[in-house]
């Protein structure tokens, strides 16, 4: 284990609090930043990734813990089908050629920026949360929450077959290139099932943070079963990385409300689109 990497430290504290702001996966940063940056193979660069994202997970989720504001229910029936994908996952990411890897997490940071495109504005997620409010006023909820400030969220979840679907195909594609579960989780319960947005977040923090740490530890064994040079690397970068993004996140949490949010994600997405292509370009020129 060496210092040669203690400038990931202050990367890592600005990384996390970007990824509060935006509300991405940690890793989706650390992938690139690992490959392009410092030069490490795809499967080294995404699993430091996913055990980086674990610490800086686990540091927002006690904070939706303390609100009340996770869906435990919801929660546990999307992980029974994440936690499984993302252990296939993170499985097959040692035996898929490198290639293949950059082209997919290009394909998932492209997937990613469309999200950011895509993503409702403050004011139509704010007529979702009221619309919910006076529609299931009127009716029979199968789900009450109480939060930590007193207030009452109400809701249905629908179409739960086609939640299972994204918990697990985004669970493989977090095993497989760091990033995929989040953005997916937050599409089906925001957006085509019309959860409270407070329940939603806290519920993705949730499901996200408990299948990264199985992805993660998959990783962390197969690279204690490789040892050596790689084993090494990898302590070299934690030590620096994991300190960084549990500062990161408690900062982020106050930094956040000061950053106009839909500039940060357009700025992100055209960045991430960027990172995208040329990954995809490398593999296409066989560089």
């Amino acid at each position: 284990m060496s210092f040669e990497y203690w400038f990931m430290f202050p990367v890592s504290i600005v990384v996390a609090i970007i990824a509060m702001a935006s509300g991405v996966e940690g890793a989706t940063f650390f992938a690139p930043i690992f490959m392009l940056g410092l030069g490490f193979p795809p499967e080294v660069a995404i699993g430091v990734g996913l055990i980086t994202e674990v610490f800086g997970f686990t540091s927002g989720l006690t904070a939706y813990v303390r609100k009340k504001l996770i869906d435990y229910r919801l929660g546990k029936n999307l992980l029974m089908v994440a936690i499984p994908a993302a252990l296939l996952g993170s499985l097959l990411s040692g035996h898929v050629r490198p290639d293949i890897l950059k082209v997919i997490l290009g394909m998932g940071l492209l997937a990613v920026s469309f999200s950011f495109l895509r993503k409702p504005e403050p004011e139509d997620i704010k007529k979702i949360n009221e619309a919910n409010t006076n529609r299931f006023a009127k009716q029979k909820t199968e789900t009450c929450l109480v939060s930590a400030q007193g207030e009452k969220l109400c809701y249905t979840v629908c179409n739960k077959t086609e939640g299972m679907m994204s918990a697990g195909i985004g669970g493989l594609f977090m095993g497989l290139i760091s990033t995929g579960l989040g953005e997916l989780n937050g599409f089906f319960l925001l957006q085509r099932c019309r959860v409270p947005s407070k329940v939603a977040v806290a519920t993705s923090v949730f499901v996200v943070a408990v299948s990264a740490l199985c992805a993660a530890t998959v990783h962390l064994y197969k690279f204690v079963q490789v040892g050596g040079e790689v084993l090494n690397t990898v302590f070299s970068v934690v030590i620096f990385t994991v300190p960084g993004v549990l500062i990161g996140a408690q900062v982020g949490a106050s930094v956040a409300s000061r950053i106009p949010q839909k500039l940060l994600e357009k700025i992100l997405a055209i960045l991430f689109i960027i990172i995208a292509l040329f990954f995809i370009g490398q593999v296409a020129l066989g560089v």
